[in-house]
């Protein structure tokens, strides 16, 4: 391997110039120069002696159990925390969202958590097939109280933790591994003792452990800690552990958080009644990855909050992590079919926005502003519903494989309308705005046209600037396009056409007779030609308009026996190759508003 040196690259690429041009660019890493921030203060992440590592091999094709920790994680950080009433609509929004774990509060921590988590018991809102769980400390007296306020309830876990990483056993507790073990250890056995002696038969009663700080903890320290709180719990048929990992500061890069739930998944004794939980925060940004990783690597359940609500930077987002196995074709067995109800929900809960750009609930998320994005998901819906079309009737898009640039799933399915699909700003072009007047008003834009139309546009943002809405963009079109012929503030052009009558002579030409105002004076226009268009023409000849036809198309706006046409001419008129549109019941009259539209746009 040849060592870059950058002096030399750089002499050489300066000898290699061409006299009075540029500096060509040979290596780009020469034009990065030390930062100048403190980076001797930072260690980097170690990796997990793994050699043999199977998760990268693995896929997810099922969903993983979930718990959301909104109420109690989620709610611990926020500004003003939520009351008693908001509490409650965010519990009722998991619960019909399909959440059968959700971690309800902290109520050792205070009298609100506490009288929540007896409100839910005592006024029956927790489905029976619905396990609520609660944190508490390793303290006598908090794991008392705790379990004093799941009195009553059908499923409940408790789940306690202390902190076991090197950092907290020598700066916030000041013991040692057999003190931090200790601790773990005695909070377990008091918590079956507690549970014994409070709780009824009629308690399904469970128990989660976490090693908080686990991505700061030496894995084998981790690990000696999990077997001894096991051998205190005694998991076995029927009678599960959940050994939580938490992520609590995030620290290293997915591939190594991975690698360390594949390590702790192997070395556990009893893996086999071990529900392995992992419970990521996003300080370095990925904690989607590493949640998806750490299943692939063996984990069992992932803990995280709606929209990754948490301390710091967040916990777990759920809700793009339910729907990337819903983009994968894989069912995340909780509901997100109107999501814009779950944001607006959490929004009212949390006192906090959903950014605009969030994945999958976003307002944003959907919106293609640019013109080549704008032209490629539009030609994606169209050539869906050709496939849909050629499998046969019955057949509809909703049967077919989702197939949209673009669009990593159907919005429809998240229930949002296909409105904000498409937005038309200064960075649009032809396909978006062509995409608004088919979507909006069943117009089918020849390309052409579609091109013409997006510079009238495109010159309206450039002058005003921001968005145009898609009722601007339909007023536009019909200013430009189809000015209401009966109305005296919208009637502009040298011609409204009010009848017209074709007949075919035995020659096969057609003769057409139109009733019209032209130049604000009441005529009839008579021609002879090829076809109704043509014999148009040759009429438009007698009152000095020389017009030939260069393109036409046309098609139904419906189905139906009322269904309208609308056709589509493109027309070189004294020079100016213009389009024109007509919109009729019938077609030959709609060819003859279009001609019209097209002419009196050439006068304007």
């Amino acid at each position: 391997m040849t060592a870059v040196n950058p002096a030399r690259n750089a002499a050489d690429a300066e000898s290699a110039a061409p006299v009075g041009g540029p500096t060509p660019v040979t290596n780009a890493t020469q034009l990065q120069k030390p930062s100048g921030m403190p980076v001797h203060k930072y260690r980097g992440y170690e990796a997990v002696d793994i050699a043999d590592r199977t998760w990268p091999d693995n896929r997810i094709t099922r969903a993983p159990r979930w718990l959301s920790t909104d109420l109690r994680d989620g709610n611990q950080a926020l500004i003003d925390p939520m009351s008693p009433a908001r509490k409650r609509e965010m519990f009722d929004l998991l619960v019909r969202m399909g959440y059968k774990e959700i971690e309800v509060g902290f109520p050792s921590s205070g009298e609100t958590d506490f009288a929540f988590v007896r409100s839910i018991i005592e006024e029956g809102a927790i489905p029976e097939d619905v396990t609520i769980s609660v944190l508490t400390q390793a303290r006598e007296e908090l794991i008392e109280r705790t379990v004093e306020s799941l009195v009553g309830a059908r499923r409940a876990t408790v789940h306690l933790y202390n902190a076991t990483a090197p950092t907290f056993r020598r700066v916030v507790f000041r013991g040692s591994k057999e003190q931090v073990k200790q601790i773990a250890v005695d909070g377990t056995r008091l918590v079956m003792e507690y549970a014994d002696k409070i709780l009824g038969s009629e308690t399904i009663f469970g128990y989660q452990y976490s090693p908080e700080i686990f991505t700061d903890t030496e894995l084998d320290f981790a690990l000696e800690v999990c077997e001894a709180v096991c051998d205190v719990w005694q998991p076995e048929e029927g009678r599960e552990i959940i050994l939580n990992l938490p992520a609590t500061v995030e620290r290293s890069t997915p591939s190594t958080h991975a690698d360390r739930f594949e390590w702790m998944s192997r070395h556990l004794t009893r893996r086999e009644h071990v529900c392995l939980s992992v419970h990521p925060h996003n300080d370095r940004g990925t904690a989607v990855a590493a949640a998806e990783l750490a299943l692939m690597a063996g984990a069992d359940r992932i803990e995280g909050c709606l929209f990754g609500q948490g301390e710091r930077t967040g916990n777990v987002d759920l809700v793009t992590l339910g729907m990337n196995l819903f983009s994968q074709g894989v069912d995340p067995q909780i509901d997100f079919s109107q999501i814009d109800e779950i944001r607006r929900t959490s929004e009212y809960c949390n006192q906090m926005e959903v950014h605009p750009r969030h994945p999958y609930a976003g307002d944003l998320v959907y919106t293609a502003f640019s013109g080549s994005h704008q032209d490629a998901i539009k030609k994606g819906f169209d050539a869906m519903e050709a496939d849909a079309a050629a499998r046969g009737e019955g057949v509809t898009v909703d049967d077919l494989e989702w197939a949209v640039p673009y669009l990593p799933i159907d919005p429809k399915d998240v229930g949002r309308s296909y409105e904000a699909v498409i937005r038309v700003n200064s960075q649009s072009g032809k396909g978006g705005i062509a995409y608004v007047l088919k979507n909006d008003h069943k117009l089918d834009l020849p390309r052409r046209m579609q091109i013409e139309f997006s510079r009238i546009i495109q010159a309206k943002t450039d002058a005003e600037g921001g968005e145009v809405t898609p009722d601007q963009i339909w007023s536009t079109f019909q200013d430009e396009y189809l000015p209401n012929p009966d109305d005296a503030a919208d009637r502009w052009g040298r011609v409204q056409i009010r009848s017209g009558q074709t007949t075919t002579g035995s020659d096969g030409r057609d003769t057409i007779t139109v009733e019209a105002t032209v130049d604000g004076v009441d005529t009839v226009l008579s021609g002879v030609g090829n076809g109704p268009i043509s014999a148009f023409f040759e009429a438009l000849q007698a009152i000095g308009i020389d017009a030939r036809l260069l393109d036409y198309t046309e098609h139904t706006m419906s189905e139906g026996a009322s269904a309208q046409a609308a056709s589509y001419i493109e027309c070189a008129i004294d020079g100016k190759v213009l389009w024109g549109i007509g919109i009729d019941a019938n077609t030959t009259r709609a060819s003859l508003k279009a001609v019209v539209s097209a002419v009196n746009r050439a006068t304007r």
